[in-house]
């Protein structure tokens, strides 16, 4: 996670895949009469959509009261949506509370106050969030009433053509406006990576349903990404076991070292030595180039040679009297409902940049303790060797063919 939200800048897609797969969970165990509520999302149903949209794009802004009250009767007046009155005496206008279970806790609680009973948020950050869901269903023209019940104000959907029974009444109706508000809604907090095709796809789908089968083009995105681009360039980065004034540092070093092995080779070309002499500048050839080679990779040969890496910048201050903090900070991002996954205000931000460039060059170091990790490492090594006996061999033979200069 902390390889998300301070590298990739990307970790919405992980906590929102963690939240799907604890909300799936979540929905198989209620009850059939439950479940029967919200329908199953159809892939048919899917593409029936993604075509109308095709067809008739719907553009993903809102209009205030004032411009459509200005603009009414005109060619740019917002097209009209269907609305289904529900009687006021229909019992089910009062949406239940978001159901429990045991594995809720599978995913940490949000850091957002909530009731007293611990089902639902308080009323003004519930409110906040059923604003922002709603707007995001206006910006996709999807028609919203607000509706008063004995819990709070929120706003709902009126009964679909779809299903037969109203979608207030649906299982975690509050949650998914929850998530809309915090993943799916247009400058939300955690605003997830999608087209606006994938996001009004998918928001007229959660206007029928609270099925988890409504976020199945999204999960998939959102998977994808993570499995093709977040865990390679993860594999990527966490072979380095430098930071990046180290890393630098040792490519200086690796070039310092070719430069020394030619300057030494010139040295003996130019003299009256025998031809045996200019195998000494292998040595130089040969640490530069392994060297260089494996800096490339972001790798520091000193440090691997210890099985070292060293502490991330967000690490250097995590002392033993703020552990409480880091703890706060480590929980606030597996938080399916927390704020925005911006660090720049953390303390250790300003510290860091304050740090002189040697210290960062040489920066506190610990074992490396993933033995996976030591063999993807100690392979690079061997391979930064190998190719550093190759070309160091080409160089050597080089100078080495050439004639004396006799000049000393």
């Amino acid at each position: 996670m902390n390889y998300l939200i301070y590298i990739e800048h990307a970790a919405e897609n992980l906590q929102f895949f963690l939240w799907y797969q604890d909300y799936a969970k979540r929905f198989d165990l209620l009850s059939e009469n439950e479940r029967h509520l919200a329908p199953v999302w159809t892939a048919e149903q899917a593409e029936a959509q993604a075509l109308a949209l095709k067809d008739n794009p719907t553009p993903m802004k809102t209009m205030s009261v004032e411009t459509a009250a200005m603009f009414k009767g005109t060619d740019f007046a917002a097209p009209k949506a269907t609305v289904v009155e529900i009687g006021k005496g229909n019992p089910f206008n009062t949406p239940p509370i978001t159901p429990q279970s045991p594995g809720r806790d599978s995913v940490a609680p949000s850091e957002y106050p909530w009731s007293d009973s611990g089902s639902t948020l308080r009323s003004g950050f519930k409110a906040s969030h059923d604003k922002k869901a709603a707007g995001a269903f206006d910006a996709a023209d999807i028609k919203l009433q607000p509706c008063k019940s004995n819990h709070s104000l929120m706003f709902h959907l009126l009964a679909s053509p779809l299903t037969s029974v109203p979608v207030t009444i649906q299982p975690f109706r509050e949650e998914v406006s929850r998530i809309i508000a915090v993943y799916i809604a247009d400058g939300a907090p955690r605003q997830l990576n999608l087209s606006s095709k994938e996001r009004a796809t998918l928001l007229h789908a959660l206007a029928i349903t609270t099925h988890p089968t409504a976020f199945r083009q999204v999960i998939h995105t959102v998977e994808w990404a993570l499995r093709h681009q977040a865990h390679p360039n993860f594999i990527r980065w966490t072979i380095c076991n430098g930071n990046r004034p180290r890393v630098v540092f040792a490519r200086g070093l690796g070039v310092g070292g070719i430069v020394g092995g030619i300057i030494a080779a010139v040295l003996i070309v130019l003299s009256g030595a025998g031809r045996g002499w200019r195998v000494l500048s292998a040595i130089g050839f040969m640490i530069g180039i392994a060297t260089l080679i494996a800096a490339w990779k972001g790798m520091c040969v000193v440090l691997h040679g210890m099985h070292h890496r060293h502490l991330r910048p967000w690490e250097l201050f995590a002392e033993d009297d703020d552990a409480s903090s880091v703890m706060e900070m480590k929980r606030g991002s597996f938080d399916s409902f927390g704020v925005s996954n911006s660090y720049e205000d953390q303390p250790w931000v300003a510290q860091y940049e304050k740090r002189n460039l040697v210290r960062k060059v040489f920066d506190r170091e610990v074992w490396i303790q993933e033995p996976a990790l030591r063999q993807i490492q100690d392979t690079i090594f061997l391979q930064a060797l190998l190719g550093s006996v190759i070309l160091t061999a080409i160089c050597v033979g080089v100078f080495v063919a050439l004639p004396k200069g006799n000049f000393y």
